[in-house]
C-alpha cells in the first residue's frame, strides 16, 4: 500500500501557490483494508475515502472506461493492480497528473512537469474526449493560471473544438456546467475563461447569448479588479445583455435566484444608473426603487456598485441619495391626514425631489 499526493496540490505547490485542498491516491489497496484501517467510504460510482483524522479523500487508484453519455456513464476499475501510472493517466491536463511520494519524490509520467515551465495546458491523452465537462474545466484553469501566462495548447484546443462541434457538450447537466463557471467567475481573470470558449466554440451550446459578444475584455477590466464576488461578475453580464436574454441564460444554467436577480437589476435598473443627473427624476427613482433604495439598502449598494464597474463611472453619489431618501420621515405626512395611496404618493413626489436637489 502506497500513498501519493496528487493533482491540484502538487501543481499549486510547483508555482509557489498557497496550499489548498489536498487529494490522495492509494495504489495497492482495497476497500476492505481501507475500511479496516479506518477510512470512512464515501464514493459510490469508485472507492473514496475519508482519513479517520484529517477527513482528507483518499481515492484508490483506478482506471475508467466511457460506456454511455453523461458523467455517471463510466465503468470504474478500482483494484490493487492499478498503477500510479494508469491512475494520473485518466486525469485532464497534464499539469494535474502529477503526484509527490512520502519521500517528497516527485512522480511526472506525462510531463506535467515541463508545461508548467512552458505555461502550457496540455490534455493527458485521448481519454480526454470521454468527458465533455472537461472543455469548460480547461477554460476555468486557464482562467485560474492566466496570471501566469498560461495558455491553452493547440493541439487541446483542437480537441475541445471538436468535441464541441460534435456537440458533446449538450450530454453535461447544467448543474456541472454551472460549478465550473462559478469557479472560473471567482478567478483574477474570468474573461479567460469566456475567451477559451469563444476560441473552441465551447458558448454556442451553453452560453448562447455571450457567443456574439466580446465579453472577455469587459470582465477582466473594472469588474475583476473592483467586484470580487462571483455573483457580482455574473450581475455584470446584465451590462452586457438584455433582461430577455439574462432570463435565458439563467433558465439554462439553472443559476441560483442570487445570480439570477443580481444580473437582471443590473440589465432592468442599471441603464439608466449612469445617466442619473440628466435622465429624469422619476425614472432614476423607479430604477432605484426595483432595485431595492428604499427596503433593501445592501441590495441597491451591490447594484450600484456593479454598474459602477460595468459603465467606469463613479456612481458614488447615488448612496447618498439613497440615504437621503431612506431618511424621509412619513410621519408629518401622516399628521397631515395622508393615509393609503396618497400617503404613497407623497412619499415618492419627497422622494423624487431628493434626486432632482442633486441633479441641479
Amino acid at each position: 500500500m502506497e500513498i501519493y499526493l496528487v493533482g491540484g496540490a502538487v501543481r499549486d505547490a510547483l508555482l509557489g501557490l498557497p496550499p489548498g485542498e489536498r487529494d490522495w491516491v492509494v495504489v495497492g489497496s482495497s476497500p476492505e483494508e481501507m475500511s479496516k484501517l479506518g477510512y470512512r467510504q464515501v464514493g459510490r460510482d469508485f472507492p473514496v475515502f475519508l482519513h479517520p483524522q484529517t477527513n482528507e479523500e483518499y481515492a484508490l487508484a483506478r482506471t475508467e472506461r466511457k460506456v454511455g453519455p453523461g458523467h455517471t456513464g463510466f465503468v470504474c476499475h478500482a483494484g490493487p493492480d492499478v498503477t500510479l501510472e494508469q491512475d494520473l493517466e485518466r486525469r485532464d491536463l497534464t499539469i494535474n497528473a502529477m503526484a509527490r511520494a512520502a519521500d517528497g519524490t516527485l512522480i511526472d509520467p506525462w510531463g506535467g512537469g515541463a508545461d508548467l515551465r512552458a505555461r502550457r495546458l496540455r490534455h493527458v491523452s485521448a481519454a480526454f474526449i470521454e468527458d465533455p465537462l472537461r472543455v469548460f474545466r480547461v477554460a476555468r484553469f486557464a482562467a485560474k493560471l492566466g496570471m501566469f501566462g498560461f495558455r491553452v495548447d493547440a493541439a487541446t484546443l483542437q480537441v475541445m473544438t471538436d468535441m464541441c462541434r460534435r456537440d458533446h457538450v449538450a450530454e453535461l447537466a447544467p448543474e456541472r456546467v454551472w460549478q465550473e463557471l462559478v469557479k472560473a467567475l471567482a478567478t483574477d481573470r474570468p474573461g479567460i475563461f469566456f475567451d477559451v470558449l469563444a476560441r473552441c466554440g465551447g458558448l454556442d451550446r451553453w452560453f448562447t447569448e455571450l457567443a456574439r459578444l466580446d465579453v472577455g475584455p469587459f470582465l477582466d477590466g473594472s469588474i475583476a479588479s473592483k467586484r470580487r464576488d462571483p455573483v457580482d461578475r455574473f450581475g455584470a453580464l446584465g451590462w452586457r445583455l438584455d433582461a430577455g436574454s439574462i432570463e435565458t441564460l439563467a433558465d439554462r444554467l439553472k443559476a441560483p435566484n442570487e445570480y439570477r436577480r443580481c444580473a437582471l437589476d443590473v440589465a432592468r435598473n442599471g441603464i439608466v444608473m449612469p445617466r442619473w443627473r440628466t435622465a429624469d427624476a422619476a425614472a432614476v427613482y423607479e430604477a432605484s426603487k426595483a432595485a431595492g433604495v428604499i427596503h433593501q439598502p445592501t441590495w441597491f449598494a451591490r447594484i450600484v456598485e456593479d454598474v459602477s464597474a460595468s459603465a467606469s463611472v463613479d456612481l458614488s453619489v447615488l448612496h447618498r441619495i439613497g440615504d437621503e431618501i431612506r431618511s424621509i420621515d412619513s410621519a408629518p405626512l401622516r399628521a397631515g391626514g395622508l393615509t393609503g395611496a396618497e400617503l404613497g404618493a407623497a412619499l415618492d413626489a419627497a422622494r423624487i425631489a431628493v434626486i432632482r436637489k442633486h441633479q441641479v
